[in-house]
């Protein structure tokens, strides 16, 4: 629907007419005329333009206003309509009248179905049949792309418009969606979408089956090749590098199995699969420890582990001889070797570990703060007793 409205300020009782693009007139004054194709004025039974004129309707007529509407407006409409006012000279205001076309549902095509990693791909949208011309926007995800637009007149004034998008891919692009948006004043939410498919070749790690651990000398090895990629890698092997595969090892599959491991086993172990668009590897450097060297290494720990700092208890005094209970006054005195090289305390004192007449609750302890151990050999001669302080 279209309106046209002639409006004239301070009228003088002159003539309103409205006059067509061909300046035919349509309304005089109040009245809708009907015109031939060779602007000739008949009667409206053999108007060839009968139907057209019906389409306009008038909304208002006053000495200041005539206003007429336009339904079923077609592409044959579009133009300068003119109000023309009688006077001497005649005086005109024109109007225009724009057809919107809203364009057909836009195409997606692609200059190949799938693409490899690293190469370009192109994609051209198309939109046939608007007016006036619309415009194309293309984006990937939330990446706006520029295109190369071209725009086409057709014999019947309308417009096709296509747009050409070029761009490298990655094989993070695998499954994106392009989108094409054509932005047009009839028409919203116009769009296509196509999804991209790219081939990239294989993602390859290691996984440690067993040990769960360092490997040690004895032990089997489990490694599991695990490779991803599209299309999915047809070939899969196992390799040593700078060396030979034990001939003992055993590969299933993407497992490699590797028993009774020694030092002779020690290098770099490699995957290496590949498919169409080509291979990738991930290596695993084994190194088997020796099983002295663990062992030793967890008696050091073990060892350390047993001269920590005991458990936080309440400490006991201990009993002196008689049964009677310790108490600070009887704090050993200081004694000193004949040799007199100072103090010497047991080192196991902060496990208050004693092996003493004291300790045993012998009745012949002769000093309580004394205690007399033999020394080594099984030696009786009291000169060669040690004391320690406890």
């Amino acid at each position: 629907m279209a309106t046209i409205s002639c409006r004239v300020k301070n009228n003088d009782d002159s003539v309103i007419q409205l006059l067509n693009p061909n300046r035919q007139t349509i309304y005089f004054k109040d009245v809708r005329r009907c015109v031939s194709e060779r602007g000739r004025r008949v009667c409206p039974l053999v108007c060839d333009y009968e139907f057209k004129m019906a389409r306009f309707q008038l909304v208002n007529f006053s000495d200041n206003e005539l206003r007429v509407s336009l339904s079923n407006v077609s592409l044959s409409d579009e133009g300068r309509y003119v109000c023309q006012l009688y006077t001497d000279p005649p005086q005109e205001a024109y109007a225009d009248i724009t057809v919107l076309v809203p364009p057909g549902i836009p195409i997606i095509e692609s200059r190949e179905e799938v693409v490899s990693e690293g190469n370009e791909t192109e994609l051209t949208c198309t939109a046939m049949g608007g007016r006036p011309a619309a415009s194309i926007r293309w984006m990937k995800e939330e990446q706006e792309l520029t295109g190369q637009m071209m725009v086409e007149e057709t014999y019947d004034r309308m417009f096709t418009v296509s747009s050409r998008v070029r761009f490298s891919v990655t094989k993070e692009d695998d499954g994106v969606p392009v989108e094409c948006i054509v932005d047009h004043p009839a028409a919203k939410d116009l769009q296509a979408q196509r999804h991209l498919e790219v081939l990239y070749k294989p993602e390859v790690r290691i996984v440690v089956a067993y040990p769960e651990g360092l490997p040690r000398e004895g032990d089997n090895l489990e490694l599991t090749c695990v490779a991803e990629g599209k299309p999915l890698p047809h070939r899969i092997s196992w390799l040593r590098v700078e060396d030979d595969v034990p001939p003992h090892a055993v590969v299933t599959g993407s497992d490699l199995f590797i028993e009774n491991l020694n030092k002779s086993y020690n290098g770099t172990y490699r995957c290496v699969a590949s498919n169409g668009v080509g291979e990738a590897h991930d290596d695993y450097v084994l190194y088997v420890y020796e099983m002295t060297v663990l062992e030793n290494s967890k008696r050091r720990t073990e060892c350390f582990h047993h001269y920590s700092y005991p458990h936080h208890q309440p400490r006991q005094h201990a009993r002196l001889a008689g049964g009677r209970q310790r108490t600070p006054e009887d704090r050993p005195r200081r004694h000193r070797r004949g040799g007199g090289r100072g103090d010497v305390r047991h080192p196991l004192r902060a496990h208050r570990t004693y092996f003493t007449h004291e300790a045993k609750g012998a009745d012949d302890a002769a000093d309580a703060d004394t205690a007399i151990i033999n020394a080594e050999g099984g030696h009786s001669n009291t000169d060669e007793k040690k004391e320690y302080y406890i």
